[in-house]
């Protein structure tokens, strides 16, 4: 904050110093007591110092260097503003030193300040000529160009407004009013001449964008306006509101072969009613039509001057007597163009062309540039910058009162957050106890509440399990035998199972758990939220992450778990030799499993898959029952086939042949029947209690892992 006022206070000053070096290097004003205007000491500190720093460059430097001062100052005052606004919007946003109406409204100083430095950089020194038409106002603008750049001819020749002004492009090109299309300057004759079907109206303005690096005059900001005129239009009002309002200096161009006419009297009385003491200069152009009559010239030159200087000094009070005579020029600018011409392609400088009193006409009409230059640049930096000047001031003041008050307000907020500060390091103190406290009572409910949620999962999925049956009767794809669709039945399968399990324990577990997460979440933020004060509990509300509602995932992944399932569909008598031996052996293994889990030996479940080469089935390892089967069918193979002939000779013996062929009979028609109903339903019977088997045993080695899963998710 100290910054900010040190900042205001050296922006303040500079002010002062620019303005009160102004006001001590002038002469005495007309209060004829030493005390001068701030207009005059403006003027005359930078005119006094343009002189002593460079005397040979041209009077339009004055303006130019005021012209770049002041966009310093307003430069240093748009940098002082953001910084102050940053600083601002730093203590509204974190103290609330200063309400949101002030800080709006201080933030409008951006927008004034370059509102103001728009204005500057558009600022100008502009010229605006009038006078009657034919009286050589366009001439006398491309003599002081030094190039024809205006149409000009005898008659009425322009028919709009032109100005002139410098650009840093190097081709030369021109925009019509209400248009920014750049257009070749070679068609400025046409739509400027009065003589041009196509013409503008008279209060149109066309802008001539002429190379800088051509012309000296325009390099120093100087604008150039060429008018109708004055005699062929009734529009003067419109003229003076549209473009003499922001003029500097207006030169009138009469024609010296007559007198001082009412039309151009009338056009500057009105000139003068809007505009307090316009600068005005005569040019009585022509002059070398005075040259053929010798006899008569400096009479007529008299006759001029006492008619100009009454119109100045006693009609329009623009100027005093001895002013008034440095205002008025007598000239030719037809020979000084075409002089200036001829220097530009470098011909020599030859006067004998030229009518007797050349050289006196060309001295007098660079006095009047001179002149000019001197008076429009003066002018120009009393009328454009000294608004601005005291606006700045201005701005800097108040900038700095508003920031005086934030400090004054900042001070008072500091002694009562000191006395805050104490009472809360108490309230720290004990809120850190109850804090403690309570993060060790809420990570053993957590430890609880994963606990419950590894039982419930572990119980509802093996619940699950022993329904399995039911979950694959409920899948109803074509089956068929053939392999390929075989595989894709079983993908189909897989993902039944699985999302089939996934939704049974949702709709058994989801609801429940979510609940109790909720529940224990609200307790937690309640008893969070009672060690705040009442005054911070909404505001942590709102600060609290939104809780979406908790679902847990239950990743099975039957497909990959179920991977090494094979399926046996060949048909198999279920009364034949083999069925009936692996019926024996089943259930003498049966047998030896049911014994051993009578035995309470202790056993852990192991926590990886077992792969169908070392899984036990019946209590026996799948090598031990490879080996009794091999051996038990090699024997029916064999030595049962002499056995079973010897038995059915003593059958035959014994119960007769009647009895055995019955028998036979009985037996064929079983297993007619059997193979007519192997059909692919049977299968798919087959297979899906197959499947059901073998997923069982799978899903089993995963509970634990899966309800360790869960309880994770919930503890997360």
């Amino acid at each position: 904050m100290s910054s900010v006022l040190n900042r205001s206070t050296s922006m303040m000053n500079g002010g002062e110093m620019y303005l009160g070096g102004a006001t001590g290097e002038g002469g005495s004003g007309e209060g004829g007591g030493g005390g001068m205007s701030l207009r005059e000491s403006l003027v005359g500190v930078l005119g006094a110092r343009h002189l002593r720093e460079s005397p040979t460059s041209s009077p339009l430097q004055i303006f130019v260097r005021a012209k770049k001062k002041i966009n310093d100052i307003y430069q240093e005052i748009e940098e002082y503003v953001a910084e102050t606004t940053h600083f601002l919007e730093g203590v509204h946003n974190d103290k609330d030193l200063i309400e949101e109406k002030g800080l709006q409204e201080f933030k409008l100083y951006s927008s004034k300040v370059a509102g103001i430095q728009e204005v500057l950089a558009r600022d100008h020194m502009k010229v605006a000529f009038f006078g009657r038409t034919s009286n050589g106002k366009s001439t006398v603008i491309n003599a002081m160009l030094g190039d024809k750049i205006l149409p000009s001819g005898i008659g009425h020749t322009t028919n709009c407004f032109l100005q002139v002004e410098g650009d840093d492009t190097n081709e030369p090109y021109f925009t019509s009013e209400g248009s920014t299309e750049k257009q070749n300057l070679k068609g400025i004759g046409q739509l400027a001449h009065a003589l041009c079907n196509n013409r503008l109206g008279d209060s149109s303005l066309v802008r001539i964008h002429w190379p800088k690096s051509r012309c000296p005059l325009l390099r120093d900001d100087v604008v150039l306006v060429d008018s109708p005129g004055i005699d062929v239009s009734e529009s003067l009002d419109e003229w003076i509101d549209k473009h003499c309002l922001d003029a500097d200096v207006f030169v009138l161009v009469a024609n010296s072969e007559s007198t001082l006419m009412n039309t151009e009297k009338n056009f500057f009385h009105k000139v003068s009613s809007k505009l307090s003491k316009p600068n005005i200069f005569i040019l009585q152009n022509r002059w070398d039509m005075a040259a053929t009559e010798p006899e008569f010239l400096n009479e007529v030159r008299k006759q001029h001057l006492e008619r100009t200087l009454a119109f100045l000094v006693e009609e329009l009070k623009v100027v005093q007597g001895p002013q008034a005579e440095q205002r008025v020029f007598f000239v030719s600018a037809k020979e000084v163009l075409q002089q200036r011409l001829n220097e530009s392609k470098g011909q020599p400088n030859n006067t004998s062309g030229y009518p007797d009193g050349f050289t006196s006409r060309y001295f007098e009409f660079q006095d009047f540039e001179r002149k000019f230059e001197e008076c429009i640049s003066k002018t120009a930096v009393i009328t454009k910058f000294e608004q601005h000047t005291q606006r700045g001031k201005s701005i800097a003041g108040e900038i700095q009162l508003i920031v005086g008050k934030v400090m004054e307000r900042s001070w008072q907020e500091r002694e009562e957050k000191m006395a805050e500060r104490h009472n809360l390091w108490a309230r720290l103190d004990h809120t850190e106890k109850e804090l403690h406290a309570l993060t060790t009572q809420m990570k053993e409910k957590i430890c609880s509440i994963v606990d419950d949620v590894e039982r419930r999962v572990s119980n509802a999925l093996n619940e699950e399990i022993r329904r399995l049956s039911v979950l694959v009767d409920e899948f109803n794809e074509p089956f068929h035998p053939d392999p390929l669709v075989l595989n894709v039945y079983k993908k189909t399968l897989h993902a039944h199972v699985e999302s089939g399990l996934g939704s049974n324990l949702r709709a058994r577990l989801s609801s429940a758990l979510a609940l109790n997460i909720e529940s224990s979440q609200a307790e937690m933020t309640n008893r969070m939220l009672a060690l705040l004060g009442p005054e911070r509990r909404d505001l942590a509300n709102t600060l609290l992450p939104r809780r979406e509602p908790f679902e847990i995932l239950y990743r099975l992944n039957c497909e990959n778990l179920c991977a090494d399932f094979q399926e046996d569909i060949e048909f198999k008598f279920s009364l034949g030799l083999v069925s009936l031996v692996q019926r024996m052996l089943g259930k003498a293994s049966n047998r030896i499993v049911n014994s051993r889990h009578k035995e309470n030996i202790p056993r852990s479940v192991p926590m990886t898959p077992l792969t169908p080469s070392n899984e036990p089935q019946f209590g026996v390892s799948q090598d031990d029952w490879s080996i009794i089967s091999r051996f038990a069918l090699a024997s029916v193979g064999s030595q049962g086939t002499m056995g079973l002939a010897l038995a059915l000779g003593l059958m035959f013996k014994t119960v007769g042949w009647r009895l055995i062929v019955l028998t036979g009979g009985v037996y064929g028609c079983l297993y007619a029947y059997e193979r007519l109903t192997w059909t692919n339903k049977a299968k798919e019977r087959v297979f899906k209690k197959q499947y059901v088997d073998h997923a069982t045993r799978k899903l089993r080695l995963i509970v634990d892992l899966t309800s360790h899963n869960c309880s994770h998710q919930v503890q997360q």
